[in-house]
């Protein structure tokens, strides 16, 4: 439980991925913004397992949320192409 304030997102961390990636503060729902919300919780879960190898909890959620990264990912290069490039090159991930 100590563990999850440390993977949590602030509303303010998640309103300045909004201005970054979406199309205003408040655009949180759109692929592009879901995306970089999700690279963040998942960073910050790898982070965590780095020091609590054996929290298979986490690790399950963190296989998940990679899952639906990888879903809004094939959706976003089907629909905009050169957007995806861009936010994949900005956002450091190798797919």
């Amino acid at each position: 439980v100590a563990g999850e304030n440390a993977v949590a997102i602030t509303s303010g961390r998640t309103r300045e991925l909004a201005t970054q990636y979406g199309k205003e503060e408040t655009d949180t729902g759109s692929t592009a913004v879901q995306i970089a919300i999700l690279t963040e919780r998942i960073n910050g879960l790898t982070d965590h397992l780095r020091t609590h190898s054996k929290d298979f909890g986490s690790r399950r959620g963190l296989l998940k949320l990679i899952g639906q990264r990888k879903r809004l990912q094939s959706y976003h290069q089907g629909r905009d192409p050169k957007a995806y490039a861009a936010m994949i090159q900005r956002l450091g991930l190798r797919r």
